[in-house]
């Protein structure tokens, strides 16, 4: 008689623990592990060193209390250590040399430059600086966490050298560097309305609320707020424009969410401050959420496929924000939140596939919509010639309706794509009306099954 096998619990714990330990040892014993940490660190000691010589240029005078003097020396002499042990390893072993002589280049560079023996008396205080501390930290620590994270509970292979690294490398620069200035344009964004904003009895009632009670309250206006402004991205052209350039990553990972156009970021951190501002939550309540959405962020986008089961519902993790990010058709209009999935469920736009299952590719409909590289995607949405990704429900025909000079058909034409999306190419901002014989309505329906067809006039209103 045949009896069933049972496990011991001690051993499950025991064979998971080895195979992360394995997976730990893989990663260190990648042929990029060493070749890339020399690289980045010996780039992220170059950096400190000049921040040690211009202090009052290169470092953020709000972030420059976080950390200490000796805090920022000690963490110097560490990187310069291991930039030279893992890019003599790396040249060695013969692994990707050209990042390991990138990185021993910039360690040797640091030295030369005073190294951990740089003095400075005082930091003079200057009405502008950049945040180049800010994203030394940022991207040591982001990266510290994330990539062994992604390289253990990676829901699908991706190399930290990816296609498209060194554009998002940028953006992640560019968003921390320029940090300052981005507050700044908010606060002169915000400011006009927040002093209009005059209910004292609302801001003395969330004043008087507890921390914990403001910051929840808190977390769910400003999503509120985000998630409204989100779909805004995805139902106005103009607006798309500049979204699609996030929606453009091929790969989601802990890196891919800095991918975000400098007008977006600045038109909704705008929009979502702005309800903090005008009801009185107090500033800790405001720093508190300031570094949460910088986390989930990150964690949003991360290749980390852990099964987190009700928790879904309850905050966005990554299965249902990669969702929305899905080049799917179905998924087009939906998974707006980035903190409250319940936000999503209030708006009619909530998601998930509940067996578990992930998108099997990101991207924009049309790849060839958004260019490749920072300051092309940049310069893409103030183009007169543009590409539009529409989505077509079955059936329908749709009317795109372009400014035109005089009544005369405008010579365009359009291939109505497998993928969901009609693709036009025109020099002026169109309107898109889709509908079944004379029933035209707003594109705002879901797409669903086969494309209908395409029609391309000029604005029936033009004179």
């Amino acid at each position: 008689m045949s009896t069933t096998p049972t496990l011991d619990p001690a051993n499950v714990n025991a064979v998971e623990a080895t195979g992360r330990r394995r997976g730990m040892v893989a990663l260190v014993t990648h042929p990029q592990f060493a070749s890339g940490t020399a690289c980045l660190l010996g780039l992220l000691s170059l950096l400190t060193v000049l921040c040690f010589h211009f202090p009052d240029l290169l470092t953020s005078q709000e972030f420059r209390a976080v950390y200490t003097e000796k805090f920022a020396r000690n963490m110097l002499l560490i990187g310069l250590v291991l930039t030279f042990i893992s890019g003599t390893i790396a040249i060695l072993r013969g692994h990707h040399r050209r990042y390991a002589f990138v990185g021993l280049a910039s360690g040797t560079l640091a030295i030369a430059l005073g190294g951990t023996t740089v003095e400075f008396e005082s930091i003079n205080q200057t009405p502008y600086s950049l945040g180049v501390d800010w994203f030394v930290l940022a991207l040591f620590f982001s990266a510290l966490v994330f990539i062994p994270l992604e390289h253990h509970f990676a829901r699908r292979p991706v190399a930290v050298f990816r296609d498209g690294w060194r554009t998002d490398a940028v953006y992640f620069f560019m968003s921390h560097v320029m940090v300052q200035f981005i507050l700044l344009m908010v606060t002169a964004s915000t400011s006009i309305v927040v002093g209009a904003a005059h209910m004292p009895d609302v801001q003395a009632f969330v004043g008087a609320m507890p921390f914990i009670a403001q910051f929840l309250l808190a977390v769910f206006l400003a999503d509120l707020a985000q998630a409204l402004l989100h779909r805004c991205y995805h139902r106005i052209t103009t607006l798309w424009k500049f979204h699609s350039v996030h929606h453009s990553s091929r790969d989601l990972d802990w890196l891919a969410g800095s991918r975000v156009h400098l007008v977006e970021t600045v038109l909704t951190r705008s929009i979502v401050v702005l309800p903090l501002l005008a009801l009185g939550f107090e500033q800790p309540v405001v720093n508190a959420y300031a570094i949460l959405v910088g986390l989930q962020a990150v964690i949003a986008h991360a290749n980390i496929d852990i099964r987190f089961g009700w928790l879904e519902y309850v905050i966005t993790l990554p299965r249902y924000h990669h969702w929305h990010h899905a080049r799917h058709k179905d998924y087009w209009d939906c998974n707006y939140a980035i903190h409250l999935p319940l936000v999503d469920m209030m708006m009619g736009t909530f998601k998930l596939p509940r067996d578990q299952s992930w998108p099997a590719e990101y991207g924009v409909f049309t790849l060839e919509s958004v260019p490749r590289g920072f300051v092309a995607q940049h310069a893409m949405p103030f183009r007169r010639t543009a590409t539009y990704d529409v989505p077509v429900p079955k059936g329908d025909t749709v009317l795109v309706c372009v400014p035109a000079i005089g009544r005369d058909a405008m010579t365009q034409t359009a291939r109505v794509s497998t993928t969901g999306t009609i693709t036009v190419n025109v020099s002026e901002t169109p309107t898109f009306v889709v509908g079944s014989g004379n029933g035209l309505r707003p594109l705002a329906a879901e797409p669903k099954g086969e494309l209908g067809t395409l029609l391309v006039y000029p604005n029936p209103t033009a004179d």
